[in-house]
């Protein structure tokens, strides 16, 4: 179970390419402030997808859920209690290959359950999750082997190994080729119906999110508010040709981040 709740968030840094380097009073105007008040409710076992101009704290937003950084002011709660540092329920698939490069596939899966003292059912778990991914027959390579939709499934499979409670994605498509693009979405959206983990996706490509989400969140600009909240009671796979709700619903979203025209 995880319900995620967050409650008047503030999030600010302070500029120090413009604070002086033994200057120990720091003026308002060296402020950068990236997240005002946000109010946001992720419900157990949704995927939510998060979209917004770059640079707008998309990504602050994730780590700060994650526990990787404290708010300003306001709060995060999961399950009711305060967010106070990472938990090993919620785990974080980063933008760039977070996988251990002098470790096997095999070894890097095998991160999730070390606590398994059956060696058996460690073993049975590490390999159900690599065919998940369908990376069978790759268990033995290591990182630099592997194309780069491979090693987003090979991350995508030691996070699920640990089975957490949480799943938060940071761009989880950036870097890859059309094709393998494609595939390893409609991945994501087959194993969320599977394992019906809550999910957050930061993303920026609008039919990603209005493909994969059962609700969408539009960010601002920095600092940034919630600009929109939309449930999308559709159901899937989905198809953004054949329906005119979800295309007027993606011009909209266009709109809101300054392009006129979807092309």
């Amino acid at each position: 179970m995880s319900h995620i709740h967050i409650k008047n968030l503030t999030k600010s840094y302070i500029d120090k390419r413009r604070v002086a380097r033994f200057n120990s009073s720091i003026a308002t105007n060296n402020v950068i402030n990236v997240l005002d008040n946000i109010n946001l409710e992720f419900e157990d076992g949704e995927m939510v997808c998060i979209l917004g101009p770059s640079g707008c704290g998309k990504s602050t937003l994730l780590r700060m859920i994650a526990g990787f950084e404290a708010p300003t002011s306001g709060e995060v709660l999961i399950n009711g209690q305060p967010i106070n540092g990472p938990r090993a329920d919620n785990i974080f698939v980063f933008q760039h290959s977070g996988l251990l490069p002098w470790m096997t596939v095999w070894e890097n899966v095998e991160l999730g359950v070390r606590h398994l003292k059956d060696i058996s059912q460690k073993h049975k778990t590490i390999q159900e999750y690599i065919s998940m991914v369908e990376l069978t027959g790759f268990e033995h390579h290591f990182p630099h082997q592997l194309s780069g939709g491979m090693l987003r499934r090979a991350e995508l499979a030691r996070a699920l190994a640990v089975n957490p409670d949480t799943l938060i994605m940071d761009e989880p498509f950036s870097g890859l080729d059309f094709l393998t693009h494609m595939k390893i979405r409609e991945e994501v959206v087959n194993m969320h119906e599977f394992i019906k983990k809550t999910t957050l996706v930061v993303t920026h490509d609008i039919d990603d999110a209005l493909i994969m989400g059962d609700r969408v969140i539009v960010m601002s600009d920095r600092p940034a508010s919630i600009k929109l909240e939309k449930k999308l009671d559709f159901g899937r796979p989905r198809d953004l040709g054949q329906n005119p709700e979800l295309r007027e619903l993606r011009d909209e979203i266009f709109f809101m981040l300054g392009v006129s025209y979807a092309i």
